[in-house]
C-alpha cells in the first residue's frame, strides 16, 4: 500500500480497534503485528492435543456485549457468543458455593439472609450497567460522565475496598463471591480500585452477562481483521517495530505498546518530562497460568458451579485476602486465589466430543519463574475431587513465559500496568491518556484508559483523536457490519 494515511502497531483488540475506525473513515491504513498470528490476549490455539483449542490468555468477555466500541461494532451479529446462565461461581469447602446467575434475582434468593444486602449493592449498577461501560470507557478525572451511576459507583467502591468491607453481610458467601471478582485486579485487598473494576465486573454479570465467544476468543480479533481488510487495511504479520524511525511516512501512527516500550521507540523524539512521567508508570503483580486438556467435565462437589463460565477459586474472603497479601509482598501462596475458565460448558467447538478445556491462572509476583502447575490443580482438586484423573494434557507458563509471549504484559502482568485506583483514573498520564506530544503519534494500549480488558476502548478513543487532528474528521465512520 502506497502512501500510507496511518499506521497502527500491534494487533491486539485495541490496535485492531484503531485500525478498524481509522480504515471505516477512508483512510489507507497498515497494521504492524510481531507475531505470526493476530490477536495479542485474545488469541486462541491449540495449546494441549489436537482438536482443544485454549484461548492464550482473555477467555470470558464481560465486555464483549458492553463495549460501547463493539456495541457500535455489532459484534454479537458478526460472531456467536454464548452467555452461560452463571456468570461465575465461587465454590467453598463442605459443597457451598457463590452462585452469580445471570439473573440477579436468582442469585439474591441463592443467598439467603445476604440476599437483599447482595441486591442492594449490586442491582442500581446492575440496572445502569450501559451507563457503566460508557463511564469506564473514557477517563473518570476528564470526561465524568452519568455523575449519578457514577456517584452510585463511588459510594460501593469506598465501602467495598476499606476497611468496613464486611460491615453490610452475616455470612460467608456474598463477601467470598465478590472478593473473587475484586481479585481480578491482582491487588492486596480491601483496595479501591480492585473494588471498583469488581464492581463493575459484578453489575455486567447481572446484565448481559459473561460472554464466551464461540470457537474461542479468536473470533472477536478474526471479525475485527475481516473488517479492516474488507475496508481496505493491509496487515503485515511478524514484523517487529523496535524505532519509530523504522515506519514509512504515515499522517498518524498508533502504538498498541506499553509506556515502557514507548519511550524506547520514541527515543530522542520524546520530551523529558513526558519521559519522565511514563517511567513512573507502574506494573502490577503477575500471573502463572495452566491450560488443561481434559477427558470429561470437572468432578465440582457442587453440581451447579458446572454450570458456570467462571470460577474463581480460594475459599472465604479471609482467605483471598491472606492469599494476595502474599503475593503483593513478593511471596508465593501455597492455597492461592485461583481463576478458571471453563468454556467447553456453552461452546461444543472448544473439544472433541465428550472432553472440555480448562483454563486456570493464579497471582505471582512479577517476573516469577515459578511453575504453578502443582498448586492450581490441587486448589482446583480442594473443590473438584477427582479433577486430576480427568487430565488428559496440560501446558504450564510462568510469569516470564507469559511476557515472553506478549511483550505488552511486563512481568507477566496481564493488565498492562497497576490496576491502582490512581492508574485507573491517570492511565498512563493526567490529561489526555491517548495523546503523545510527538506529531501525529498516539498511544492506544491497555496501559491507557480505560484499562485491560477486551473492549477496543483505548482503540477508539485514540483513533478518534487522531481522525479529528491529523485528517479533520470530526465524527467517528459507521462501524456496524454492512
Amino acid at each position: 500500500m502506497a502512501d500510507l494515511d496511518a499506521i497502527v502497531v500491534g494487533a491486539g483488540p485495541n490496535g485492531l480497534a484503531a485500525a478498524v475506525i481509522l480504515a471505516r473513515a477512508g483512510l489507507r491504513v497498515r497494521l504492524y503485528e510481531r507475531e505470526s498470528t493476530i490477536g495479542g490476549g485474545a488469541r486462541t490455539a491449540e495449546l494441549t492435543l489436537p482438536g482443544f483449542l485454549h484461548d492464550v490468555c482473555s477467555a470470558v468477555h464481560p465486555m464483549a456485549l458492553a463495549s460501547p466500541f463493539f456495541r457500535a461494532f455489532g459484534l454479537a451479529e458478526r460472531i456467536e457468543l454464548a452467555v452461560p446462565e452463571i456468570s461465575y461461581a465461587h465454590p467453598l469447602d463442605g459443597g457451598r458455593a457463590g452462585i452469580a446467575f445471570w439473573d440477579l434475582a436468582a442469585t439474591v434468593s441463592s443467598l439467603g439472609p445476604d440476599g437483599p444486602a447482595y441486591r442492594r449493592l449490586i442491582g442500581p449498577l446492575a440496572a445502569h450497567a450501559a451507563e457503566l461501560a460508557e463511564i469506564s470507557g473514557s477517563t473518570v478525572a476528564r470526561f465524568p460522565r452519568h455523575p449519578l451511576v457514577l456517584a452510585a459507583l463511588g459510594r460501593r467502591a469506598l465501602e467495598q475496598g476499606g476497611a468496613f468491607w464486611n460491615a453490610r453481610f452475616a455470612e460467608e458467601v456474598a463477601p467470598a463471591m465478590l472478593a473473587g471478582a475484586f481479585a481480578h485486579s491482582n491487588r492486596a485487598l480491601p483496595d479501591l480500585g480492585a473494588a471498583s473494576a469488581g464492581l463493575v465486573l459484578a453489575a455486567h454479570a447481572h446484565a448481559a452477562g459473561w460472554p464466551v465467544p464461540v470457537g474461542g476468543s479468536q473470533a472477536i480479533v478474526d471479525a475485527m481483521a475481516a473488517d479492516f481488510v474488507a475496508h481496505g487495511g493491509e496487515i503485515e504479520l511478524n514484523t517487529s517495530i523496535a524505532t519509530l524511525a523504522e515506519l514509512p511516512p504515515a499522517r498518524a501512527v498508533l502504538l498498541d505498546v506499553t509506556p515502557r516500550a514507548l519511550v524506547e521507540m520514541a527515543g530522542e523524539s520524546l520530551s523529558n518530562l513526558y519521559g519522565r512521567r511514563l517511567t513512573r508508570f507502574r506494573y502490577g503483580n503477575a500471573v502463572a497460568k495452566v491450560d488443561y486438556a481434559l477427558d470429561g467435565p470437572v468432578p465440582w462437589t457442587n453440581a451447579e458451579v458446572a454450570k458456570a463460565g467462571t470460577l474463581h477459586l480460594g475459599g472465604t474472603r479471609a482467605e483471598i485476602t491472606a492469599s494476595e497479601a502474599l503475593v503483593t509482598d513478593g511471596r508465593l501462596s501455597e492455597s492461592p486465589y485461583v481463576l478458571v475458565s471453563q468454556p467447553s460448558v456453552v461452546d461444543s467447538t472448544r473439544a472433541p466430543a465428550g472432553k472440555q478445556v480448562l483454563w486456570a491462572y493464579t497471582h505471582v509476583p512479577a517476573g516469577s519463574r515459578e511453575d504453578r502447575e502443582s498448586v492450581i490443580s490441587a486448589q482446583i482438586e480442594r473443590f473438584a475431587p477427582g479433577f486430576r484423573d480427568r487430565i488428559l494434557a496440560s501446558v504450564s507458563s510462568a510469569a516470564v513465559d507469559v511476557e515472553s509471549h506478549n511483550p505488552n504484559y511486563i512481568g507477566g502482568d496481564i493488565a498492562s500496568g497497576d490496576v491502582s485506583f490512581a492508574q485507573l483514573v491517570v492511565r498512563p498520564t493526567l490529561g489526555d491518556p491517548w495523546t503523545i506530544p510527538i506529531k501525529g503519534v498516539y498511544l492506544c494500549s491497555a496501559s491507557t484508559a480505560p484499562g485491560p480488558g477486551v473492549h477496543g476502548m483505548g482503540g477508539l478513543n485514540a483513533a478518534k483523536r487522531a481522525l479529528a487532528r491529523e485528517f479533520g474528521i470530526r465524527d467517528l465512520p459507521a462501524l456496524a457490519p454492512a
